[in-house]
């Protein structure tokens, strides 16, 4: 288990210092104009070891494919990269885009995280394919889209049935086994740990939620893109969760954009490049994460600038303590009992630095 986790479970922990929830840490793996992957991939070991050494409870990648400023379109390789440079911190997808990948191959990429690091690995579900429908349908070689998100609740069992090897007598699936998995305890003279990772639903909209309650898991709402959706389907999540073998009570992690400098003014700087990376994404030309001196050389047109504008009211910036005061505002508002926080910068520095004030302005013990 990790060394915050009070449950066995592994969804919540007590290491917060003055935080009133645990804070984790959301990384996309971003790559700055000028910087390579090899970079990017770099930033995150140091990343996730400095998560590990100041308390954050858990550090999560997400899968994205044809972005060139976004290197995570592989999580599970990221996350046993991670867990070879790591002892404690709990490690997983936020997430793995379920209807991109056969649940068996989910089951066993997954089981194989959870052999490496025991006790240590999150399964975070989406069910939106983390990119344009052009790359989608190479990813899923379909011709209809919506068939992946129309079958996700299916998708999930038969994942879940994967991970649990208890796919009933008669089913065709029965003789199939996730390996490394369950089947490896029940073999003669076999050995394997009772763990295997714990599911979350991912979304940004009421369909997750809804289901993750009625299933009694846990679920991560993305609050860093769909903030207008973040209390009603915090609210549907609540009012239709039901107690599970996993939970007593309904447990909802947020994710957070959030951007800490030693300087005000350099804060609004990284988090204008940021938002210029994303008004190119929603142009359909995405690319690496501008430098701050791009975006201010950049003439935005009115529009654009309603859209730098919406875009960055969202991200909570600037000193450690305004980002802090933004937190706890977030986190009376919503009632969510974890806090991931998320950052689009340029330099791997700069994300770094944002975390250590972060982690300074919440007094979160060294572990």
């Amino acid at each position: 288990m990790g060394a915050d986790d009070t449950t066995g479970d592994g969804i919540r922990g007590t290491a917060r210092g003055t935080a009133a929830v645990p804070l984790s840490v959301l990384d996309l793996v971003t790559v700055g104009a000028g910087r390579t992957a090899t970079d990017a991939l770099r930033t995150s070991v140091a990343l996730a070891r400095l998560s590990e050494s100041r308390g954050f409870h858990r550090y999560w990648v997400a899968e994205h494919h044809s972005m060139p400023g976004v290197a995570s379109s592989s999580p599970a390789v990221i996350l046993a990269h991670l867990a070879a440079h790591t002892d404690r911190i709990r490690l997983g997808s936020g997430g793995v885009m379920l209807p991109n990948h056969p649940p068996l191959v989910i089951a066993e990429q997954f089981g194989t995280l959870e052999a490496m690091a025991p006790g240590r690995i999150d399964l975070g579900l989406g069910r939106a394919p983390g990119t344009d429908g052009a790359t989608a349908a190479a990813l899923r070689r379909a011709d209809r889209l919506d068939e992946g998100a129309d079958d996700f609740p299916q998708q999930l069992a038969e994942l879940t049935r994967f991970l649990d090897d208890d796919f009933p007598d008669g089913h065709p699936y029965r003789p199939i086994h996730a390996v490394p998995g369950p089947v490896q305890a029940t073999s003669p003279g076999g050995v394997q740990s009772p763990h295997r990772p714990p599911v979350w639903l991912l979304g940004s909209s009421g369909f997750s939620a809804r289901l993750a309650g009625l299933l009694g898991l846990p679920f991560a709402f993305a609050h860093h893109f769909s903030a207008q959706n973040t209390i009603p389907a915090l609210d549907l999540y609540r009012e239709s969760f039901r107690p599970s073998a996993v939970l007593d009570e309904p447990y909802a992690l947020i994710g957070v954009a959030a951007l800490a400098t030693d300087d005000e003014r350099e804060a609004r700087r990284q988090v204008r490049a940021g938002a210029l990376s994303m008004l190119r994404l929603r142009m359909g030309r995405p690319g690496l994460v501008p430098t701050p001196e791009e975006a201010e050389a950049y003439e935005f047109s009115p529009r654009e600038e309603e859209f730098v504008a919406s875009w960055s009211s969202n991200v909570m910036h600037g000193t450690a303590d305004e980002v802090r005061a933004g937190l706890d505002d977030l986190h009376k508002r919503t009632g969510a009992d974890e806090l991931m926080l998320t950052s689009n910068a340029h330099g791997g520095e700069v994300r770094l630095r944002s975390y250590q004030l972060v982690a300074d302005a919440y007094r979160l013990p060294a572990v």
